[in-house]
C-alpha cells in the first residue's frame, strides 16, 4: 500500500515588521520629492540624489517581498488556487485605483492647459492622446498600454502582481533558480531585444522592472519558510557598501562636471530599463538595510519614526494623493521662479499633507478597535 500524501502544515502568520512600514513611509516621502520637480528636497534630499537607484527599486522590491510572504502563506493554508485567486483579486482592486487615478490626474492637467499660463503641459506630460481622442485614450489605460508621466508605475505593480502566482509555482518546483525567468526577460530589455508594448515611452518599463518585485518576492517566501530572507555576511557587506560608494562617487563627481559620460551611464543605470548598475545599487541598500537596521529599535517609538510608519501603512493612498500634490508644487515653482521661500514652504506643506493624512487614516482605522473595548 503506497504511503499517503500529507500536506504541509500551515505556517504561522509572521509578526509586523516595524521596519517595512518605516522604509515604506519614507520612500513615499521621497517619492513625492522626486515627482517635485524644482524642490531641494528632490534634488538634493532624498538617497537618489547620491546613489545610482532610486524609492522605485526599493518599493518594488518590498512589494515583491511582503506578497511573496502573503501568497505563500496563503497557498499553505487555503491551497494554490485560493492563493492565486486572492492576489488576482488584489491586482484588481489596485487596477481600478489605477483608473481613478488616471481619470481624476488627466482631468487636472486638461484643465491646467487650458486655464493656466504653462505652455505645453499636456504634451510634456504626454496626456494629449487624451484630449483628442478619449474613446482610444480610455481602453488603452485600462489595458496598462496608455502611460503618460505620473500614471507608469502602477501597471508594473499591477502585472507583476498577475504573474505572481505562477512565478511562485515555479520557485516552489525549482527554487531561486526560477528567477531566471524574469532575468532574461529583464536582459532581453537590456540588449533591447524586446520592450513593453505601450504606445508612449513609458518612465519604467514592465518587463524589467518585474525583475526586481520577483527578486523580493523569493526573499519574503524565504523569510516565511526561514525566518530570514538573507544572512548577513561580511563580505557581502563590503561589496554592498562597496556598490554604495561607487554609486555616491559618481553623484559627486557629476556635481563637478565629472564622471561617467551620459550615455554610458544612461546604458549601466537608465531608469527605464533599469539598467544593471541601478539594480545591484537598489538590491545592495535593501541588504545593508536588512543586516544592518535591528528589526525593533527605541527610535522606532519615536514621534517622527511612527509617523513614518503611519505613511507607509497607508502608502496607496499617500502614493495617489502625492502625484497631485508634486505637480501641484512643480507647477507653482514654473509660475514663480522668482521667490525663493515658495521652495522650502511647498516642500513642507506637502510633507505635512501627506503625514497629516496617513495619521488621520490611522487613527479612523483604529477607531473601531477602540470602540469594541
Amino acid at each position: 500500500m503506497a504511503p499517503t500524501e500529507t500536506a504541509a502544515p500551515p505556517l504561522p502568520r509572521p509578526p509586523r515588521d516595524p521596519r517595512l512600514d518605516i522604509l515604506r513611509g519614507w520612500l513615499q516621502l521621497s517619492i513625492f520629492g522626486a515627482h517635485a520637480v524644482g524642490t531641494w528636497f528632490g534634488a538634493h534630499g532624498i538617497h537618489a540624489a547620491w546613489g545610482l537607484s532610486d524609492s522605485s527599486e526599493q518599493f518594488l522590491f518590498l512589494s515583491g517581498l511582503v506578497l511573496g510572504s502573503v501568497h505563500t502563506l496563503k497557498a499553505r493554508r487555503d491551497g494554490a488556487g485560493a492563493a492565486a485567486r486572492d492576489m488576482w483579486g488584489r491586482a484588481a482592486r489596485l487596477w481600478r485605483f489605477h483608473l481613478v487615478l488616471f481619470a481624476i490626474f488627466g482631468a487636472m492637467i486638461l484643465w491646467a492647459g487650458m486655464a493656466m499660463p504653462l505652455e505645453g503641459e499636456v504634451d510634456r506630460l504626454g496626456w494629449r492622446m487624451l484630449a483628442e481622442r478619449p474613446w482610444w485614450a480610455l481602453p488603452g489605460a485600462a489595458l496598462l498600454l496608455y502611460m503618460p508621466n505620473y500614471i507608469d508605475i502602477l501597471p508594473v505593480f499591477i502585472l507583476s502582481m498577475l504573474a505572481l502566482p505562477g512565478f511562485l509555482w515555479l520557485v516552489d518546483r525549482f527554487g531561486a533558480a526560477a528567477l531566471v525567468v524574469p532575468g532574461l526577460l529583464w536582459a532581453g530589455v537590456q540588449a533591447g531585444v524586446w520592450s513593453y508594448w505601450s504606445w508612449l515611452p513609458t518612465g519604467l518599463d514592465p518587463l524589467a522592472w518585474q525583475f526586481v518585485f520577483m527578486i523580493g518576492a523569493v526573499c519574503g517566501r524565504a523569510a516565511l519558510l526561514t525566518g530570514a530572507a538573507v544572512r548577513r555576511r561580511g563580505w557581502a557587506v563590503l561589496a554592498a557598501a562597496a556598490i554604495l560608494l561607487l554609486g555616491l562617487a559618481q553623484r559627486v563627481a557629476e556635481r563637478f562636471g565629472a564622471g561617467l559620460d551620459v550615455e554610458t551611464l544612461w546604458t549601466l543605470a537608465g531608469k527605464t530599463h533599469l539598467g544593471p548598475v541601478a539594480l545591484l545599487h537598489g538590491l545592495a541598500l535593501a541588504y545593508l538595510v536588512a543586516v544592518l537596521v535591528p528589526r525593533e529599535a527605541p527610535w522606532m517609538r519615536h514621534p517622527a519614526a511612527a509617523a513614518l510608519a503611519a505613511v507607509g501603512r497607508h502608502s496607496l493612498h499617500v502614493f495617489g494623493l502625492g502625484l497631485f500634490l508634486s505637480w501641484m508644487v512643480t507647477a507653482l515653482l514654473r509660475l514663480h521662479p522668482g521667490l525663493p521661500w515658495l521652495d522650502p514652504v511647498l516642500t513642507v506643506a506637502g510633507v505635512a499633507m501627506l503625514v497629516g493624512y496617513a495619521l488621520a487614516a490611522d487613527r479612523r482605522r483604529l477607531r473601531p478597535a477602540v470602540a469594541a473595548r
